[in-house]
């Protein structure tokens, strides 16, 4: 490989800002901070939501089909006539 092109792959402490949840993956990403998890310093990246908190996951999302009808009163309301 040649040497200062390729992007600083590392291992890196994931945290979802939402729920605390954290994580170790390896990744490119820039961070200027860093935290202790299991013993070792890694570098912190935040985030705002992960899969331990993103509702398509959690199986809490909510359709909009099945939302009371929204969809078919608006198409009923301003559908073609």
């Amino acid at each position: 490989m040649k040497e200062g092109i390729h992007p600083n792959y590392r291992e890196v402490l994931f945290v979802d800002l939402s729920n605390g949840f954290k994580f170790v993956t390896r990744s490119c990403v820039n961070t200027k901070e860093t935290e202790t998890f299991e013993g070792k310093d890694y570098p912190l990246f935040k985030l705002d939501t992960s899969s331990e908190s993103h509702p398509f996951y959690t199986g809490t999302q909510k359709s909009v089909d099945n939302m009371g009808g929204r969809v078919e009163r608006f198409r009923n309301r301003f559908g073609k006539k």
